[in-house]
């Protein structure tokens, strides 16, 4: 489970990686900005659009994502290795009172234990586990992905060369990628793995962010 402290009035602190699991200083805004506008969404969603994510942490993505479907039946995978409690996620899910609105029947979900679950449309799946592990061995492929693991200097087993070339592997043809770093290790990274990587201005204080497309299948 995730080990955790609460700082500066409810930011959820990541002991084991001594990383913050969002800012309050728009937290709901910064998903939106990095993760689903840099993958063209809502725009590109239809009936079946499948996004994955690398790190659930407090289901934030998953609830923007949920918003911003407006209905459309998509589905939504996150790879989790140290998954928040219920308790934990009610605490840190109170600093966004719209994502708040819509997460009681996810959070009556995770509190019964269930990793499987469906939100109005939208399809949810939660492999707890670490993911070197876990998404090579996934039988989807994603239309985007939300690449959202703590920090790459506190967590570089999430962002080397293999985990991104099982990213890629498991991105379906033309499908895209959205991740707050810029850090050059991880671009070079996503650019061996197949993807056409491009670099975009980040949210708030933070100059740069990265996405881009899958240019070339992942090696299966």
């Amino acid at each position: 489970m995730a080990e955790l402290e609460w700082r500066d009035g409810g930011i959820p602190v990541s002991t084991r990686f001594d990383d913050p699991y969002f800012s309050l200083n728009g937290g709901l805004e910064e998903t939106r900005h990095v993760f689903l506008r840099g993958n063209g969404l809502p725009e590109r969603l239809r009936g079946g659009f499948h996004v994955a994510e690398l790190g659930f942490g407090t289901g934030l993505n998953m609830l923007a994502l949920l918003i911003a479907s407006n209905g459309v039946p998509v589905r939504f995978t996150s790879f989790e290795a140290f998954p928040m409690d219920a308790a934990q996620i009610v605490r840190a899910l109170a600093a966004f009172p719209e994502a708040e609105a819509v997460a009681a029947p996810f959070l009556a979900a995770w509190a019964a234990g269930r990793t499987r679950f469906s939100l109005g449309a939208m399809e949810v799946e939660v492999i707890v586990g670490d993911a070197r592990e876990t998404l090579p061995a996934w039988q989807g492929r994603a239309d985007a992905w939300f690449l959202d693991g703590f920090s790459p200097a506190k967590n570089p087993e999430l962002w080397g060369e293999e985990m991104m070339a099982a990213v890629a592997a498991h991105t379906a043809p033309g499908g895209s990628f959205a991740t707050y770093t810029a850090a050059g290790h991880v671009r070079r990274a996503l650019q061996s793995a197949g993807f056409a990587v491009t670099r975009l201005p980040g949210y708030g204080g933070k100059r740069h962010m990265s996405a881009g497309r899958l240019a070339s299948p992942g090696a299966a």
